[in-house]
């Protein structure tokens, strides 16, 4: 029992730093591409926003995964080892296929495929949680869409928020110590757009940590063997490794993928999908970030593609060659890649991938638990 027990220690650290590579790439990514911190000042930063966000809202997340799904106060080490193990395998596949996957439901669909070859499911709880995996996706999109259609000029223009790919303001570590490089030609502009960029991400890391420390060991404190406190500390301490580590590499593609997408839009679909998310973990509903930014980033482009429709047509046209011209000139400016933000397809392939993925880890599970409990 006790080989078993450092096993699922361990094997629910290997998920944390999973968890903590992907998070951080997602939420530091835009800073790393505009050059306003480091790799290892992003880590840092990361981590103690996500110990924040773990130790605090993040353990509502942890009692609704690791006690309330499964219907009974506290199932076997082996059960919960099982969870880990599928967990572990069905991301791993993911990353090496590539497909983009919400570690939350794969979580749950895991902790539901064991309660049900093993002491049964709490379906109250379980439609609960899948109700909002509905609602949370939909309500970024239609708040995105709102902004990209009616306010998205307003709020660049106030908030002041400069374009460029590169900063001339960096936050780095130096000896331990942070160290704010700023060039000479550095208008106030720049600073506070730096500073917004990394709050963002600070709140991005803070919303990781809330609703990603289940996913690595809310199966630990169901299985009875480990307290709450000690499997946050386990998990937050495995986001942060990764986010020194493995997060390098994800926080280098994510900043490269994001350039062409303005620092408006960044801030804004990161506020979005940070502010649902940490919502649902305060109500203890295991969500995911990274499918409440995507739908984000989806609405805000169809919104901004419903923007550039507006039309203004002369009164009267002197001749037939301006109307047509006319007809052809949105007018309010859109971004290029406002209208290819928006793409059937891709919507299909993001929906298709957040339902199988957790229908993949609930089967294995339940396969699992009943060959061999």
């Amino acid at each position: 029992m006790e080989d078993l027990l450092i096993a699922g220690v361990f094997l629910a650290a290997f998920v944390g730093i999973n968890i903590g590579g992907s998070s951080t790439g997602v939420a530091f990514g835009p800073a790393i591409g505009a050059n306003a911190i480091t790799q290892v000042g992003a880590g840092v930063l990361m981590s103690i926003s996500a110990i924040i966000g773990g130790w605090t809202i993040g353990r509502n997340v942890v009692t609704t995964v690791g006690n309330d799904i499964v219907a009974t106060p506290v199932f076997s080490l082996s059960a919960g080892f099982i969870v880990l193990a599928c967990i572990g395998v069905t991301l791993l596949v993911a990353n090496v296929l590539g497909i983009p996957t919400s570690t939350s439901m794969v979580a749950v669909g895991a902790m539901v495929g064991m309660g049900i070859g093993n002491a049964g499911v709490e379906w109250g709880v379980l439609v609960r949680i899948a109700r909002w995996w509905v609602v949370a996706p939909v309500l970024a999109f239609g708040i995105a869409a709102a902004i990209g259609r009616w306010k998205y000029d307003e709020i660049a223009a106030f908030g002041g928020i400069s374009e460029p790919t590169t900063s001339p303001v960096t936050l780095r570590w130096t000896a331990g110590r942070p160290e704010l490089e700023i060039a000479e030609d550095a208008s106030s502009s720049d600073i506070w757009s730096t500073v917004l960029l990394l709050v963002i991400a600070c709140y991005m890391g803070f919303s990781a940590g809330a609703s990603n420390v289940a996913n690595a060991v809310a199966p630990l404190v169901g299985s009875g063997m480990v307290s709450l406190d000690a499997a946050i500390l386990v998990a937050v301490g495995a986001i942060s490794f990764g986010a020194f580590t493995i997060a390098r590499r994800t926080m280098a593609t994510v900043g490269s993928d994001l350039t062409a997408l303005p620092m408006t839009a960044a801030v804004v679909v990161a506020t979005i999908g940070a502010t649902i998310t940490t919502g649902l973990s305060y109500l203890g509903i295991p969500a995911s970030l990274a499918l409440s930014t995507v739908t984000a980033i989806i609405g805000l482009g169809w919104g901004r593609a419903q923007r550039g429709k507006s039309r203004v047509a002369p009164s009267p046209p002197a001749t037939r060659e301006e109307t047509v011209r006319c007809e052809k000139t949105p007018s309010y400016a859109v971004h290029p890649s406002a209208v290819t933000l928006f793409q059937g397809s891709m919507v299909a392939r993001v929906l298709a991938v957040w339902m199988i993925a957790p229908l993949a880890a609930g089967g294995t599970a339940l396969a699992v638990t009943i060959s061999l409990l």
